[in-house]
């Protein structure tokens, strides 16, 4: 399993990476002249090459050798972030979140296949668990730690840790991992987008969309949102506070599916979860440990959402479960990277920060109601809430899967 730990030490470091530029936002600002609303681009790029990256190069590469192609990846990556803590502007810095976007994104598609070939059979569930927790530890432990960092030495540091991070996976990679088994055919692009036109599919990625759209777009202005609604200038604490949630909320969400809760309906609980929390949380801002609550509360609903999600559109289409997980994971990241880009876009029109939480929680709002008419439309309810031939736990475990 030890390299399935250098596996997960790059996931642990896309986690980081992928996460902390919320917490770095104002800084960054600051330094490079601009106002949060145009550095919360910099999520924006991140995301979309992300998004675009994993589904393009995977079907560019199918049949390649997976073990150059996910060093190379890993290094694109790691190079990205050292050029990112290197620029000298902000058009530098977009060109580099790009790169280290595409990186990730195919590093994250690669890295998962890579696990589950490098062990048994009957380990695989726990080797993919161990690459999957690795992306939310970086988010739960390792982001407020690198906000941390920066408070002290600058953001600029920050990104050399996310770089030195990725060194560190990318050189015990490059020694230990041995070839790994070219994949299967990759998902063809119309293949995705044909599943769009599934009248039982199109609803429950529209719904991933758009909770992603409200939850990771609300994300990426959570320290502009907590000095505007609550005078809050260390971001540090909330941040810990919804990492926390969503190792709460991606650990319970499996055995409650498991345990018979009816995935439509956990979809629901947890979307009103969402806008609930989110609502909220410019009233309670001005109280740390209300404020906390929101967070927490906020933070597992939305990493809990996926594996009800995923065994919905496993149970609905059995026989193409790669074409609609595809799908499902494409409207994810679009999500983040338009609810950052909409977020900056509301920032910059003269939208105060502290009423965005009441934006996303509206656009979660869309997503319950959007589930409540597909819900309706089903009938019974009966297709896509039970299948005991899928297992959550094998789904993945965290909202950005």
């Amino acid at each position: 399993m030890r390299k399935v730990l250098l596996l997960a030490l790059g996931s642990f470091t896309l986690g980081l990476d992928a996460y902390v530029m919320a917490g770095l936002l104002p800084a960054i600002a600051d330094d490079t002249g601009t106002d949060v609303a145009l550095a919360g681009q910099l999520v924006t790029a991140f995301t979309l090459a992300y998004a675009v990256s994993a589904p393009l190069f995977a079907s560019l590469l199918s049949g390649r050798r997976p073990r150059a192609a996910l060093i190379a990846a890993l290094a694109v990556f790691t190079i990205a972030n050292g050029l990112t803590a290197l620029a000298p502007g902000f058009g530098s810095l977009i060109a580099a979140r790009v790169a280290a976007g595409a990186g990730a994104g195919l590093y994250s598609a690669l890295s998962t296949a890579a696990a589950s070939s490098l062990v048994p059979a009957e380990r695989r569930g726990r080797a993919l668990a161990l690459v999957m927790g690795g992306m939310s530890a970086g988010t739960v432990l390792g982001v407020p730690l690198g906000v941390l960092l920066a408070e002290h030495t600058g953001w600029r540091a920050t990104l050399w840790l996310v770089t030195a991070l990725g060194a560190a996976a990318l050189a015990g990679l490059a020694a230990l991992l041995p070839p790994l088994p070219a994949p299967p055919v990759a998902v063809a692009a119309r293949e995705r987008l044909a599943a769009l036109a599934d009248r039982a599919v199109a609803p429950v990625v529209a719904v991933s969309f758009l909770a992603a759209v409200a939850s990771l777009g609300l994300y990426t202005y959570l320290a502009p949102v907590m000095e505007s609604a609550g005078g809050v200038h260390g971001v540090t604490p909330y941040l810990w506070a919804w990492g926390v949630g969503g190792v709460l909320g991606s650990l319970a969400a499996g055995p409650l599916v498991d345990g018979g809760a009816r995935p439509r309906a956990l979809v629901g609980a947890v979307l009103a979860g969402i806008a609930v929390a989110q609502a909220a949380l410019p009233l309670l801002a001005p109280v740390p440990l209300a404020a906390g609550l929101a967070l927490v509360l906020w933070g597992a609903a939305g990493w809990a959402l996926q594996v009800p999600q995923q065994h919905r559109l496993l149970t609905l289409r059995p026989g193409r479960g790669t074409v609609v997980l595809a799908l499902n994971n494409s409207a994810l990241y679009l999500g983040s990277a338009v609810g950052s880009a909409l977020g900056g876009l509301a920032l910059s029109a003269g939208l105060r920060p502290s009423a965005l939480p009441w934006a996303a929680a509206a656009v979660a709002g869309a997503g319950l109601l959007l589930h409540a008419l597909a819900a309706t439309r089903a009938g019974n309810g009966r297709t896509g809430d039970r299948s005991p031939a899928v297992s959550p736990s094998t789904l993945g475990d965290h909202e950005h899967s």
